[in-house]
């Protein structure tokens, strides 16, 4: 570990011509604009670590390192003789990663706004909140809810649906809380694993064309031992009590909120069929959805908004109300990682991990990463590497990199924000409490991973 760390800090001191993604890299990162662009990026990144302390949003710092860099590497272009367009490529080709990526999630996004707003997660929330199950049973059942939720919403969404499940019947247990939400983040990111629709790095590696839509199936049970291993080691922690009685009253779901969910699997399968049947990206199949949704929305609202108080109900809320700094985050990591990659970043990295490590290691390497750094510009720079791997391969750093997170509160955006939801119940230590179990479940699921896909 300390020998390929150490590999990893002489590489960026290091010149060499390489290629990265479809474009030729300027091979300067020796120079001093170079490791200027480097420092950049790991200050910006420094205030998207601590989000949680400035409380400054993480698309800020990224967007403004992703501009510096680019600059950077245009003057660098410049003296090393590189025409306009040859430059123009590199940065074309970040802009169509980006745009594909965003369509997709906008859309997907604003699906999980309409059911949240048509009550159809309060309406999970207060049947489970009523159903006055013990603490024990409530553990796996939140667990499970969890992984299979995340497996078609983000696993950001799924932690704080079911998080607002564990803190109502455990306002009194704050035990019961602080294990519950361990429980979540693990289930979340374990869930985004196996499908292309539950995690943005999956996403990413499915539109890379690096592995078909199918393929990532091969991961569920991967994925479940990930979650299930530290879940049977926290179970036996868990009270065995009964929460207090809860008179909650039933929430009811309004007009449409069936049809929408139909509606999102529809478009998924529309998705699908446009990437596999037509050969198409798959970010139109979803934004010939949005455009279903549209209509069924204008429906609503001019339909049915008189006997049930739809007239609110506008398709453009919904867009509006996506996570638009996680949206403008991904654009800035796209870039700044893409700048990096230009001056030749990227290639020196595939080296150091790849060639030196070999592409197990590395790729188990990746997800301890993703435990410390987002797992979003770390697959970004993975997959603008240029990289000669097989199925096996491209499957395990989407494993790694999905699961890594859960080594730490602060390694995923479901930890970050459900130690924002806990009032202190849950924390970074509580959760480093159970990391050796965590890790014994990403251990466990890798070996699963080659004993059933190796």
């Amino acid at each position: 570990m300390v020998r390929s760390l150490f590999v990893l800090l002489l590489v960026l001191l290091l010149p060499e011509i390489a290629m990265a993604g479809e474009f030729e890299s300027l091979g300067l990162t020796g120079t001093q604009r170079g490791i200027y662009s480097v420092l950049i990026f790991i200050i910006a990144y420094g205030f998207v670590m601590t989000e949680e302390f400035t409380h400054l949003r993480k698309s800020k710092p990224v967007i403004l390192a992703a501009g510096i860099i680019w600059a950077h590497a245009a003057v660098l272009a410049s003296q090393a003789g590189v025409s306009a367009e040859d430059m123009h490529k590199a940065f074309e080709y970040n802009l169509k990663e980006y745009a594909e990526l965003m369509l997709f999630l906008l859309v997907a996004m604003t699906y999980i706004n309409s059911m949240s707003e048509r009550n159809v997660f309060e309406a999970l929330r207060s049947w489970l909140v009523r159903k006055q199950f013990g603490y024990r049973k409530l553990f796996l059942i939140t667990g499970i809810i969890t992984f299979f939720l995340s497996s078609v919403a983000d696993n950001l969404t799924a932690a704080l649906l079911v998080g607002a499940v564990v803190l109502a019947v455990g306002s009194d247990n704050p035990k019961f809380v602080s294990i519950g939400f361990v429980n979540l983040v693990v289930a979340a990111n374990a869930g985004g694993a196996f499908c292309p629709f539950g995690d943005i790095t999956t996403l990413m590696v499915w539109q890379a064309e690096y592995a078909e839509f199918f393929d990532f199936f091969k991961l569920f049970v991967p994925s479940l031992v990930n979650y299930a291993v530290p879940a049977a080691v926290m179970y036996f922690a868990v009270p065995d009590e009964q929460p207090k009685a809860s008179s909650e009253a039933a929430v009811q779901l309004k007009t449409g909120a069936i049809v929408i969910c139909a509606m999102f699997l529809g478009t998924i399968a529309t998705a699908v069929s446009f990437k596999q049947v037509l050969h198409l990206p798959p970010f139109m199949g979803m934004m010939v959805g949005l455009s279903v949704l549209m209509f069924y929305g204008y429906y609503l609202k001019t339909r049915h908004a008189p006997e049930n108080g739809d007239a609110g109900f506008d398709i453009f809320n919904k867009v509006k109300s996506a996570e638009w700094d996680t949206l403008l985050f991904f654009f800035g990591v796209v870039f700044a990682v893409g700048g990096l990659g230009y001056i030749g970043y990227l290639e020196l990295l595939s080296g150091a991990m790849y060639e030196t490590l070999g592409p197990t290691t590395a790729n188990i390497l990746v997800g301890l990463i993703s435990a410390i750094v987002d797992n979003i510009p770390v697959m970004f720079a993975v997959l603008n590497m240029n990289l000669d791997m097989d199925l096996y391969q491209w499957l395990l750093v989407t494993l790694t990199a999905g699961v890594g997170g859960s080594l730490l509160s602060v390694g995923s955006a479901a930890g970050v924000a459900l130690m924002g939801q806990s009032d202190h119940k849950y924390t970074f230590f509580s959760h480093l409490k159970w990391t050796p179990a965590i890790a014994a479940g990403y251990a466990a699921s890798i070996l699963t991973h080659y004993l059933i896909n190796g």
